[in-house]
């Protein structure tokens, strides 16, 4: 079965949203960097690796199905914050985002009663469980030790162990 027109355009459209993701987090990690929050920068650029892929898999299940990829631009990414607390409010504000988007997508599979677009949907919609909960948890957790300090620096050496130079 071939992805109909529709699912096909919001799976492309979703690719752009992936790599606007990955853009940003780009951004973020900069932002950070610039502070002295290596940790947090380093946490970024893994997040934005990871969008990269969820891109790269879409990518590959528009052809699996036989379909066309059409890129399109991608905007200008915001690039200065007050603190690490509102860097990660706005990540969380766009994770949550993204997961609307994943939703209608999924909708829209629905509709067309395409199993096999369901399946694959389903992945990321688990994957935008895990995305929320862990950066619900960071933002609770920076809200706690706020911008200054040696919370932030603890908080900063954690995040950091996630790699992603």
């Amino acid at each position: 079965m071939v992805l109909s027109k529709k699912l096909q355009a919001a799976l492309n459209d979703q690719i752009n949203k992936e790599m606007a993701s990955a853009y940003l987090y780009f951004s973020m990690a900069s932002w950070l960097h610039d502070q002295n929050l290596d940790g947090m920068a380093s946490w970024m650029n893994a997040q934005a690796i990871e969008e990269m892929g969820h891109a790269k898999k879409i990518y590959s299940y528009v052809y699996e199905r036989g379909g066309r990829v059409i890129l399109d631009a991608i905007d200008k990414p915001k690039s200065d914050w007050k603190n690490a607390v509102e860097v990660f409010t706005d990540t969380l504000a766009h994770e949550q985002l993204v997961t609307k988007s994943i939703h209608a997508l999924l909708d829209l599979a629905i509709k067309d009663n395409d199993h096999a677009a369901k399946v694959f949907l389903n992945w990321f919609i688990e994957e935008q469980v895990e995305e929320e909960a862990s950066v619900e948890s960071i933002l609770d957790r920076l809200k706690l030790v706020g911008d200054k300090g040696v919370g932030l620096f603890m908080m900063d050496r954690h995040l950091g162990e996630r790699g992603g130079h």
